[in-house]
């Protein structure tokens, strides 16, 4: 299975909607795609929809963690939402969870940040 990526911004924030495999094979792609789109539109708050991804490795959470430091370093706030059960037992036991926030939808997502911004 390949990786799809689909991204939106909304008012200073990144939606990135990841669905398939975020694995070592795709991992590079998604990271330089991630890097290009905060930086070109200076996306403040980063929400991770990951409600159609099936599979995560290590090399995923290398990927989030990398863009989790990127947008704390630019002062913003990086969420995930949509998390399926597999990949949310991944993610708890990795203490992701401990450092960035999880929301049942884009939607709740979408409010919490505003409240930041």
């Amino acid at each position: 299975m390949n990786l799809h990526m689909e991204m939106e911004h909304h008012r200073g924030i990144l939606i990135v909607r990841l669905s398939g495999e975020l694995d070592h094979h795709t991992a590079d792609m998604v990271r330089m795609q991630m890097d290009e789109a905060i930086q070109r539109r200076q996306s403040e708050h980063l929400i991770l929809s990951l409600k159609d991804l099936q599979f995560m490795d290590s090399s995923g959470l290398g990927v989030i963690l990398g863009r989790y430091k990127l947008i704390k370093n630019k002062g913003g706030k990086m969420v995930v939402c949509d998390v399926n059960s597999p990949v949310y037992r991944l993610l708890e036991m990795s203490g992701l969870f401990k450092i960035m926030p999880i929301y049942e939808n884009e939607g709740t997502a979408l409010s919490g940040l505003e409240v930041v911004s």
